[in-house]
């Protein structure tokens, strides 16, 4: 099976997940697989089914926790899914699901587009991105999504558009139901000032560099902010700041991030997760809403 995989794409046994992921954690997967192109990514997914090997697809690893054990089948990591056409005269890009949105957003900006400034500090990938429904500042990627190519169940391509796709805080209908897989989207833009633009994503990375932990690794925001309030202020207000279990620490500077301080488990990062979640119920009858997807290996 190996020698037909690797015709279509890098594969690895038994290799290290820890670098894939924003936490630095996880186990390993039994074969590391990184597709050539969305046609080899087709193709490796029928060899996996005919071999009836299970598999997840792995993005920048973002907004998930990895489980510390073997992956019991394929990670497919779709870095090498990285292509983009920009097309001002249309006010449209059209990008491959691996592509990570600052890069994204630097070829918009290039091209003298505007819309995604907001997603410049955001560290995923196009599908992972749109899979949650990334977003930061009050605007969110699927705001901007025209259509989005994904294989379907027999691994055929299939283009959705706007309107076809459910969507609302921090989801999609692609993570309620697992059915699809993205593979590439149509983003619309508009006509904009490249200065300007330049203006506003440093204006937000001065704000992040001010206000998130970035000196460790991490995920992001933990939970979704309830309505009408923020998760990190009710978290802070129960004294959790700097609670640790093991390295995974709520964050000093924002108590809506976890970070590794060095040695993390992801069972420490787990464990600290539910525990933040439940001292919140307990003491302010808010039901956060986990926004990190946790990934059993079972």
């Amino acid at each position: 099976m190996i020698n037909e995989l690797i015709l279509y794409g890098d594969v690895q046994e038994h290799a290290t997940l820890k670098n894939l992921n924003t936490y630095h954690i996880g186990g390993t997967a039994e074969y590391l697989i990184t597709p050539n192109s969305i046609k080899d990514l087709i193709s490796i997914l029928k060899i996996l089914k005919d071999n009836n090997i299970k598999y997840f697809i792995l993005g920048n690893g973002s907004n998930i926790v990895l489980n510390s054990r073997e992956f019991k089948g394929a990670v497919i990591h779709l870095s090498k899914l990285n292509g983009i056409e920009v097309h001002p005269d249309m006010e449209m890009i059209y990008a491959e699901a691996g592509v990570m949105l600052p890069k994204l957003v630097s070829e918009m900006v290039n091209n003298s587009l505007t819309g995604l400034e907001f997603a410049s500090g955001i560290p995923g990938t196009v599908g992972g991105g749109i899979y949650g429904n990334a977003g930061a500042y009050n605007a969110c990627l699927m705001d901007y999504v025209s259509s989005v190519t994904v294989l379907d169940e027999n691994y055929d391509i299939k283009v959705l558009e706007h309107e076809d796709i459910e969507y609302s805080y921090r989801t999609t209908s692609f993570k309620e139901d697992k059915k699809y897989i993205i593979v590439a989207a149509k983003f619309f833009l508009k006509k904009g000032d490249k200065q300007g633009s330049l203006e506003i994503i440093e204006n937000r990375r001065q704000r992040r560099v001010e206000s998130q932990p970035l000196e460790f690794p991490s995920a992001g925001s933990v939970f979704r902010n309830p309505e009408g309030d923020f998760a990190g202020r009710l978290i802070e207000s129960c004294g959790l700041k700097g609670y640790h279990i093991g390295d995974a620490e709520v964050s000093l500077k924002h108590a809506n991030f976890i970070v590794n301080k060095g040695k993390a488990t992801s069972e420490d990062v787990y464990k600290l997760i539910n525990y933040v979640h439940k001292v919140v119920l307990d003491k302010t009858n808010v039901d956060l809403v986990i926004e990190q997807e946790f990934i059993d290996w079972e």
